[in-house]
């Protein structure tokens, strides 16, 4: 084996899946393999089919789909479990038995030897079907070294073709996580994998320190997904040990970002701001020092470029916002003041940031308009008007009258509420000019009582990628959706405009 390329074995179709409030459906888990294989895993640890039969029936359709990532199915070590998951289909089977005092004593209620025992046996009936084995020591790290070693030995000897150290319970240092691997390297050959957990915020760095250990495998999930605190996450290991570790993976880190929010969307689980590679902050600069920064030479401020990952920069307009860094966003979308103007739009920014608001893309653009003389809005698409039916047996609907360079078009649509209705119906129209997704909705109430007044901000992108946000100020929510998301495509559309 190549000691500078890492295996990456992906489990989340199976420890991903077991993070609290996630239950995926057969559909959903063949959509995010096609992903994972799509994105070069080498492994996709589709599920533990003794489960349920929707798990055996999603592995089936996994492992026949025709993958160039090898499939696998967890089963305990038990014959039983093993015939449920041979039954899928499936040519890599992980089995797994705990090893440690206290899980033997009061999980499993068996002795040593009958762990061994166990192990053994379903190792070798693993292999005397002719597929490919990986055995687990659950809780190894909390588990005596001698035993482990002893259960290790026994593993290879049965068969294994891998043996995988679990940090259970994440409770692991990177210090002894190398120790670990390392000692256990000196008594077995097979290749040896590492799965840690991150109770503590250390399964990323655990796994980066059984790797100099010597193991040549990574179980991981994306987006860091997982049982309690959740696992190593795919996207921060697989760039650690491409940009740190000068290691070699099998994954298009292009579509890291791309893997990531299918996996979120699916699962339901939000990625939060400031997670590493992922989150949506991970690129996005404000203070003035560091976007002056990032424009002149990205180097300055950012480890990597965002585009490696399958992100693009984004400079935020706020308090801590610099000249560079507004200059910079403003002709992006064709604005080009005087260094006089822009210090007043610079100061009209930080002022508006003081108050605790956030200044959106249509802000920004506002205040330059304003500034610049330019007070007049332009607009390509303008509101003529909205009509919403909604009640308990009626199924929201929304008619729309928008005018498009003079002209007058109408649309009606369903959704699950007026605002979805609403906001559909412009699509409806608008699709031809700028098909735009809505990226991100927001809603605030600026005062309080019945009567607030309802602000939406949302971001929309093109599929060019153009992302925008925008604004709306209304005491009805739904006219207040409908201006943001007007808004919003108009800015999509001048600045494909001022582009051209």
């Amino acid at each position: 084996m190549d000691p500078d390329y890492i295996r990456i074995f992906d489990t989340t179709l199976r420890d991903g899946e077991q993070t609290p409030g996630v239950s995926l459906t057969p559909e959903e888990k063949m959509e995010i393999a096609l992903q994972l294989d799509k994105l070069g895993v080498d492994v996709i640890e589709a599920g533990f089919p003794s489960a349920s039969r929707g798990e055996q029936k999603a592995l089936k359709e996994i492992a026949n789909a025709g993958l160039r990532a090898q499939v696998c199915a967890l089963a305990r070590a038990l014959r039983s479990d093993i015939d449920i998951a041979l039954n899928c289909d499936v040519k890599y089977i992980h089995t797994f038995i705990s090893t440690s005092d206290v899980q033997m004593k009061y999980a499993l209620n068996m002795t040593p030897d009958q762990v061994v025992e166990a192990a053994v046996d379903s190792i070798q009936y693993i292999k005397d079907h002719g597929v490919i084995c990986e055995f687990s020591p659950m809780d190894a790290t909390r588990t005596d070294m001698d035993f482990l070693k002893r259960v290790c030995k026994a593993a290879e000897e049965a068969g294994a073709d891998y043996i995988n150290i679990p940090d259970t319970v994440g409770i692991m240092t990177p210090k002894a996580m190398e120790r670990l691997i390392r000692e256990l390297k000196e008594v077995v050959n097979v290749p040896l994998s590492v799965h840690c957990h991150n109770d503590f915020g250390l399964a990323v760095a655990n796994s980066l320190a059984g790797v100099e250990g010597g193991a040549s495998q990574v179980h991981v999930t994306v987006n860091g997904l997982g049982e309690r605190a959740g696992n190593a996450a795919l996207e921060e290991v697989v760039m650690c040990l491409h940009l740190l570790h000068n290691k070699r993976t099998g994954i298009n880190t292009r579509l890291i970002y791309e893997t990531s929010k299918i996996v979120s969307r699916l699962t339901g689980v939000v990625i939060q701001p400031n997670k590493a590679i992922v989150g949506e902050n991970a690129f996005a600069h404000e203070s003035g020092i560091h976007t002056r920064g990032v424009v002149v030479k990205p180097l300055t401020f950012e480890p990597f470029s965002p585009e490696l990952v399958g992100r693009r920069r984004k400079l935020i307009a706020g308090k801590h916002a610099g000249r560079h860094g507004i200059k910079a966003e403003l002709e992006d979308a064709g604005f080009h003041p005087t260094e006089e103007q822009l210090r007043e739009i610079v100061a009209r920014v930080k002022e508006l940031g003081d108050k605790g608001k956030t200044v959106t893309d249509a802000d920004l653009f506002a205040i330059a308009r304003a500034v610049m003389g330019k007070t007049a809005e332009e607009k390509i698409i303008e509101l003529s008007d909205l009509a919403v039916v909604t009640g308990i047996r009626v199924i929201p609907t929304a008619s729309v009258k928008l005018i498009i360079d003079g002209k007058e078009y109408v649309a009606a649509e369903t959704g699950v509420g007026p605002v979805d209705a609403a906001i559909k119906a412009i699509q409806k129209i608008t699709s031809t000019l700028a098909d735009v997704r809505l990226k991100e909705y927001r809603l605030e109430a600026l005062t309080g009582g019945s009567d607030a007044v309802a602000e939406v901000i949302i971001k929309v992108e093109d599929r060019e990628g153009n992302v925008v946000s925008a604004r709306g100020a209304r005491e009805d929510i739904v006219m207040a959706s409908v201006e943001a998301m007007i808004n919003g495509i108009n800015k999509i559309l001048l600045k494909k405009l001022r582009k051209a």
